[in-house]
């Protein structure tokens, strides 16, 4: 074969291409022992159902959970697109499944937890799915609490973060006090709070607000402050006025800032929401487990707290998503 073959990629007569594999990119599939411990776990949990314990009857909503949670699983394993997204599909799967056959185990079977503080996942899930539309109503008044707080602090940290972080004077002269103001933890000022507000769900309110703005504003300064200075040069060679600069140059290139800390402002707004609604609220999902823990009802005080977690990972979820359609542009 000629050198001009070879450079036009020839192949020499007789001679096999040579095997491509998948595409870049492209999911090859996951092998099956991959899937295999979340299998073997759940086969285990279905076992443990049917081995006679210390509840009366067959663990049916048990099973139902169980069974839900395979098909929740296999319905996102089907729509993930690396096996990357797959195998944490299956690694979770497999997490979940083993807390429940190790809390199945040490208290339907062994009792090795007091099931006065630790009651077994059969009573935990027939109690909440009873107790369901109470916890969905103290639901609708916590995030009644949470976005009117969280809210206000984006409303007013956003715009006010831009300001500072665009006038360097201002920004230099502020830093100091965001240090200190910053790191007080909002509980504190529940007293001052209570006394001057007219009423307790205002100080809720407020308490969320002051936890929720320090973090997004001085995230919003720091992502100003620090935006590239060719990025401003090259607005202001397209004669940019100042509010389409901080606009359409300056906003987005401190978005990654921004959501950092809107992130923060969101954990801590849920921290805070469990003190807010002790202030004196009625109602809300901190206030149910406070509540009943006063009673010592501790079976819907783990009913109350697995709410929260499915709440909090939820919202969680969608901030995720929404984060990264804020943030396409850098992928």
């Amino acid at each position: 074969m000629s050198s001009t073959e070879i450079r036009a990629g020839g192949a020499h007569p007789g001679t096999q291409p040579a095997a491509l594999g998948p595409a870049r990119g492209a999911p090859a599939g996951l092998h099956w022992s991959q899937t295999l411990p979340a299998g073997a776990i759940l086969a285990g949990l279905l076992l443990a159902t049917a081995w006679p314990g210390s509840e009366e009857g067959f663990p049916l909503y048990l099973v139902l959970f169980a069974v839900g949670v395979g098909v929740v699983a296999l319905a996102r394993w089907r729509l993930a697109g690396s096996d990357v997204a797959r195998q944490s599909v299956c690694d979770v799967a497999a997490i979940l499944y083993t807390i429940l056959l190790a809390w199945q185990l040490a208290t339907a079977h062994f009792a090795v937890l007091d099931p006065m503080l630790f009651p077994p996942p059969e009573l935990t899930l027939r109690l909440f799915v009873k107790e369901l539309p109470d916890l969905l109503d103290c639901l609708r008044s916590s995030l009644i609490l949470l976005v009117s707080g969280f809210g206000a602090a984006l409303a007013l940290s956003l715009p006010l973060g831009l300001y500072v972080g665009w006038h360097s004077r201002l920004h230099h002269a502020v830093s100091p006090f965001t240090k200190i103001l910053g790191t007080i933890p909002p509980v504190v000022f529940i007293p001052y709070i209570v006394h001057l507000l007219p009423s307790f769900r205002s100080a809720s309110i407020v308490v969320i607000f002051i936890g929720a703005f320090w973090p997004i504003f001085i995230n919003t300064v720091a992502g100003v402050f620090n935006v590239p200075k060719g990025l401003i040069d090259s607005g202001r060679v397209l004669n940019l006025s100042t509010r389409k600069m901080l606009l359409r140059v300056v906003l987005p290139a401190a978005l990654p800032s921004i959501c950092t800390g809107a992130s923060l402002a969101l954990c801590f707004s849920f921290l805070l929401l469990t003190a807010a609604e002790v202030i004196g609220a009625n109602s809300g999902i901190g206030w149910y487990v406070h509540y009943f823990s006063d009673f010592a009802d501790y079976h819907r005080v783990v009913v109350g707290i697995i709410f929260i977690g499915i709440v909090v990972v939820a919202i969680t979820l969608a901030t995720e998503r929404l984060e990264r359609h804020l943030l396409r542009w850098r992928s």
